[in-house]
């Protein structure tokens, strides 16, 4: 049963704390009434505004105190690449704004609800949407990618079990996967989302298998069959400009790393129907995708509007029910709070290279980008996502001993 108050009325904690700040404002104006609200919203989850602690922000516009209760993350993320408010360290600010929940004690954002509705009744990551999608974020430029990734070009959440440099945490996750999926000589392998060609290198490379890889970034696969076809190391990877859905073949083991937050959940069911399609009697599969911590139609509006258009991450009971009835979970391994070390890596060699790539890149996007890649961080920090590497069989198929770490 809900708790209500002495009134009656259901508890609301902005409501709450506007009613208890706003009578003791001296000037009644607007703008003064958003500064309190939002400064005790921020000190909610440790943050001074104007502090000088880790994670404290400074506040260069007065019109960001209005701009954060109107349009919540977007706002919040705006700000800050307009330098309306800056911190020493943006991946603890965001880690404890997520500790704290913030985000849902401000509800009012029309663009949440806006795209709530249109999630609903729009299958977002239909094929015609599909490709602008995926060339919004992955056709910005190799030369950025080939400066803030690793040598593999790999783009997914490393493995930092017994790793100290990016590039060891890449190839450990890339070995993990091999490892969990039981690659052998000979094997034929589809990669589903196979960004650069990172795992389909690796598989071909180090296990002697054959691999196609399909994706929908014009940029990655140019640049990808460049470095790993007859041109490249001559590894036997092929690298394909084609939708998910349209695959047809039989393959010993199917994986994908890293697409599944690009499906949407309207196809979570078709693409496990792609993978049934086209996974060989007593194969095995193997997803990996990041996953929020409850069901979602779409993204985080902030991100939805910059970084990745119309991705929104499974929850687990999305994976499970479009699992249901076709595959059996062999392995459930959650390395969620290695995602934060990878984008501090990532952001690491980003603002490093930044001077070579300022000329096509600029100050807007370098706050949008920083933005991006700490507040990823710190989320990941604070457990508000997850990384699921999940290993499937069919329903009758022989264990697999795929429990590898």
């Amino acid at each position: 049963m809900q708790h209500r108050d002495r009134a009656g009325v259901p508890p609301n904690p902005l409501r709450d704390l506007w009613e208890r700040v706003v009578p003791q404002m001296r000037v009644p104006s607007r703008t003064s009434d958003a500064e309190a609200v939002v400064r005790e919203l921020f000190g909610l989850a440790g943050i001074e505004i104007g502090g000088t602690a880790p994670g404290d922000i400074r506040v260069n516009d007065a019109r960001f105190y209005e701009r954060v209760l109107r349009d919540a993350s977007v706002g919040f993320g705006e700000a800050y690449m307009e330098d309306w408010w800056e911190t020493d360290a943006l991946d603890l600010t965001i880690a404890q704004i997520c500790r704290a929940n913030l985000k849902q004690k401000i509800t009012g954002s029309w663009r949440m609800r806006a795209l709530s509705v249109k999630a609903m009744v729009l299958n977002l990551q239909a094929r015609a949407r599909a490709g602008a999608s995926i060339e919004a974020h992955y056709d910005i430029g190799n030369d950025l990618y080939q400066r803030m990734l690793d040598e593999r070009m790999v783009y997914t959440c490393g493995y930092w079990k017994h790793a100290t440099t990016l590039r060891e945490a890449q190839e450990a996750k890339l070995d993990l996967v091999a490892r969990k999926i039981g690659l052998r000589p000979g094997m034929r392998v589809l990669d589903l989302g196979c960004g650069w060609g990172g795992f389909a290198s690796w598989a071909a490379e180090k296990y002697g298998c054959s691999v196609l890889g399909v994706t929908l970034s014009k940029d990655q696969v140019a640049l990808g069959n460049e470095l790993w076809g007859p041109n490249g190391k001559k590894l036997d990877v092929e690298l394909q400009l084609r939708d998910y859905r349209d695959v047809q073949g039989t393959f010993d083991r199917v994986v994908s790393i890293g697409m599944m937050e690009h499906v949407g959940p309207k196809n979570h069911r078709t693409m496990m129907q792609v993978i049934d399609r086209c996974l060989a009697d007593d194969g095995v599969a193997l997803v990996h995708t990041i996953a929020n911590n409850r069901s979602r139609r779409h993204g985080t509006p902030f991100i939805e509007k910059y970084i990745f258009p119309n991705a929104v991450a499974p929850s687990i009971a999305q994976i499970g029910r479009a699992m249901e009835g076709t595959f059996v979970l062999e392995d459930l391994h959650n390395i969620g709070p290695d995602y934060d070390p990878t984008l501090m890596a990532w952001w690491d060699n980003f603002d490093r290279s930044y001077a070579e790539l300022a000329p096509r890149y600029d100050r807007r996007f370098y706050q949008m980008w920083k933005f991006y890649l700490l507040a990823a961080a710190g989320a990941a920090r604070a457990r508000d996502g997850q990384l699921y590497q999940i290993v499937m069989t069919r329903i009758g198929d022989a264990q697999p001993d795929c429990r590898a770490s």
